[in-house]
């Protein structure tokens, strides 16, 4: 049972990270975003929030060097589970938004949102301490 308790933490803290900089990114992008309104191409996008989640996984060792997950078995299972809710997280708020007739971004979206975390948990696993 204690097992399961740490496991459901560290898996947490790694969730959380991954929240905390998806948003703030999407605060980033909204902010110089405005003056590039023109819609861009999907495989740019989709390449770009990859580029900007491997910075963020790469800030994010800066700050935090060890991960939060001990078990190899646990990590690879984080690279998997962790970008999935992530985006999920993200795509429900961008529904919120579309409700409330707010602008949109791509990160917003499931798949943007997804592989933007997929590169900072790749990048975490990659180069993290134990």
């Amino acid at each position: 049972m204690e097992f399961i308790v740490e496991l459901l933490f560290e898996f947490f803290g790694e969730l959380l990270l991954q929240l905390v900089l998806e948003l703030l990114a999407e605060v980033g992008m909204r902010s110089i975003g405005r003056p590039f309104e023109k819609p861009i191409h999907p495989l740019v996008g989709g390449i770009g929030y990859a580029l900007l989640g491997a910075v963020a996984g790469g800030l994010s060792l800066w700050w935090f060097p060890n991960l939060f997950i001990a078990s190899h078995a646990g990590r690879i299972a984080n690279v998997i589970v962790t970008p999935l809710l992530a985006g999920a997280v993200m795509a429900a708020l961008g529904a919120w938004r579309r409700r409330h007739d707010q602008r949109t971004i791509l990160l917003d979206r499931f798949a943007y949102a997804f592989i933007f975390a997929m590169a900072m948990a790749l990048v975490r696993l990659r180069f993290g301490g134990v």
